[in-house]
């Protein structure tokens, strides 16, 4: 049986790929920073484990607790968007940071922490949720600003190209997959995409990613993003 860990899934597109993955028969390992009050996601995950990926310590504590457990995908999704970085004339360096730390180093820690669990699987698939606004070629476009996030998750797509060529001796394909724009807390009412038709094309991909694609940066319909 596929086992998958979900990071940040107790809501919004984790949750939903939770669920989605949880109907397709996985093995769902969900986190949450607070474990008692994700009700959705202990509803439906085989278990729900503690994680504050901005807590270095917290991600090691995670790893421990696992011990030699085979995870055949890690979704490294857990993100957030602040705006107080949003723009260089009134720019928040306490938020830059944040977003740094939760939306770059916490998936590169995390990797870190599970790869031998990944390596002892079947799948061995390092996914991480990036963003669109991620793309250079995108950004000198000049259409948005948002340049903290923006630089976490350009920063994280080059994580992902470098640690692809580190890992993939050990058999790990690591892939960063931009979910669209969707109705979550984080995209908003006005976002196009629905949860479920994001998270069920996310999963539809991921079932469909072999070593070829090491170190690619797709949507979630599996097309090719560019850089």
């Amino acid at each position: 049986m596929t086992t998958i860990l979900i990071t940040g899934a107790n809501r919004g597109l984790g949750l939903g790929m939770a669920k989605h993955a949880a109907a397709r028969g996985y093995t769902v390992i969900g986190t949450a920073r607070n474990p008692g009050s994700a009700e959705g996601l202990n509803a439906i995950a085989s278990r729900v484990e503690k994680l504050d990926t901005s807590d270095h310590g917290s991600i090691d504590a995670l790893a421990q607790t696992l011990g030699d457990i085979p995870i055949d995908i890690l979704v490294n999704n857990a993100g957030i968007f602040p705006h107080e970085c949003d723009d260089i004339n009134d720019f928040d360096t306490e938020a830059f940071e944040r977003v740094m730390r939760v939306n770059t180093l916490g998936p590169i820690l995390t990797t870190r922490a599970l790869m031998g669990n990944i390596a002892r699987s079947v799948r061995k698939l390092n996914i991480s949720i990036t963003s669109n606004l991620g793309s250079i070629t995108d950004a000198a476009k000049g259409e948005m600003g948002f340049v903290g996030y923006r630089a976490s998750k350009a920063a994280l797509n080059m994580a992902n190209a470098t640690i692809a060529h580190q890992l993939k001796d050990r058999g790990i394909t690591s892939v960063v997959i931009h979910p669209g724009w969707v109705q979550t807390d984080m995209g908003g009412p006005q976002a196009p995409l629905m949860p479920d038709e994001s998270t069920g094309s996310i999963l539809d991909t991921i079932e469909k990613i072999t070593a070829k694609d090491n170190g690619r940066f797709l949507d979630y319909k599996g097309d090719t993003l560019p850089w």
